[in-house]
């Protein structure tokens, strides 16, 4: 699939694909946030003797209920928020979006820090008024930190500049739905917007080449194609190799016979971005089908619930929304908030001139992303 952004050249069956496909990333990745949350911190061990030799083959509870989504879900939701905004802006011939997904993640950050929406916050658009996302859920210490100022970190002058944590992957699938862009262009907005929490070169790298991932995907390639499609655009990024190595590994441990936990664990913990990144790829590639891949991506003794929001992302963006378990869908902690935002995504980049321009706008439409 291509098309500019916002263009005149999206059909019907095209944006109703793209918009498939959205959904199930937005949603797929939930789910697999929302399976691993009862089990983060848990070893392998742990979790079988709790849960059974299979491990969790369904929802636990966590942070009080059944279906509970953590930091992971929360700042691709406003990855998502922030991208939008950006194309609204356009209009105004303002066009920085690391600079509008920094605003979005600072929205995030107020969630952290207070107890809900405050209505004399005009410009905040509607997303940052869902009471339920004003809950802490055990987020990363540099995404936090990162957030604290105002102060944008950058490529050059990044925040927490020796992090490598998952928070940058976690997050970062929404850039790989703009269809429209050059592929370069999303894994370098998947890296300029993770320097703004973590400044290591497999941090930040491992975010693009996450978001390069999807965006081929999205595209209409495979995931194999696509993974090496990464690698291509890793191997002109000075520091690449750890996070080249970590995919490469990936791809090896296809082959090395059935999947199980323990060869998800022989790619490593998740706690670090690239690891994280290698264990949701690998867990997708081998996956049957999407329960199969989800389950295998979070029963382990690491970073649970990141792991299994990449996986549910790629294998979202893969398939689309109707691949995904309905009983799992049904019991998901915001799923409204997360199908209302993945439509508007679709609709802005299928028919954004339609919504708003220089001449004529939609008020609600500008009243839900605010171009301020």
């Amino acid at each position: 699939m291509s098309a500019p952004v916002g263009g005149a050249l999206w059909g019907r069956p095209e944006q109703q694909d793209f918009r498939s496909r959205v959904r199930g990333c937005l949603l797929g990745g939930a789910i697999g946030d929302a399976l691993g949350a009862g089990i983060e911190f848990d070893s392998l061990a742990a979790i079988r003797e709790k849960h059974g030799p299979d491990g969790v083959t369904d929802y636990v509870p966590a942070y009080g209920r059944r279906g509970a989504v953590t930091d992971d879900t929360q700042m691709t939701l406003f990855t998502v928020d922030g991208l939008i905004r950006a194309h609204v802006r356009r209009d105004t011939g303002a066009w920085h979006p690391p600079t509008d997904v920094h605003a979005a993640y600072r929205r995030w950050y107020t969630t952290q820090r207070e107890w809900g929406p405050d209505e004399r916050r005009t410009n905040d658009g509607w997303l940052a008024k869902q009471e339920w996302l004003y809950s802490q859920r055990a987020p990363g210490r540099a995404c936090l930190s990162g957030l604290a100022d105002s102060t944008m970190g950058t490529t050059e002058k990044p925040k927490n500049p020796d992090s490598k944590g998952c928070g940058t992957v976690m997050r970062s699938a929404p850039f790989g739905l703009l269809v429209g862009w050059e592929p370069q262009l999303v894994f370098q907005l998947g890296v300029e917007c993770a320097a703004q929490t973590h400044g290591h070169p497999s941090g930040v790298l491992a975010a693009g080449a996450f978001a390069a991932i999807i965006h081929a995907l999205v595209r209409g390639d495979g995931l194999d194609a696509a993974v090496q499609k990464a690698l291509m655009h890793l191997s002109t990024r000075p520091g690449h190799e750890e996070t080249s190595d970590a995919l490469k590994k990936a791809l090896g441990t296809v082959r090395q016979g059935l999947p199980t936990p323990e060869r998800v664990e022989s790619l490593g913990e998740g706690w670090v971005a690239e690891e994280a990144l290698a264990m949701g790829v690998y867990c997708a590639l081998v996956a049957q089908d999407v329960r199969h891949g989800l389950l295998l991506a979070v029963n382990h003794g690491g970073d649970s619930d990141s792991t299994g929001s990449i996986c549910g992302n790629l294998l979202g963006a893969l398939h689309g929304e109707t691949a995904l378990p309905p009983a799992w869908l049904a019991e998901l902690e915001g799923r409204a908030t997360i199908l209302e935002l993945a439509d508007d995504f679709a609709m802005e980049m299928t028919q954004g001139p339609a919504l708003h321009g220089p001449a004529d706008s939609a008020q609600v439409w500008l009243e839900r992303y605010p171009r301020a």
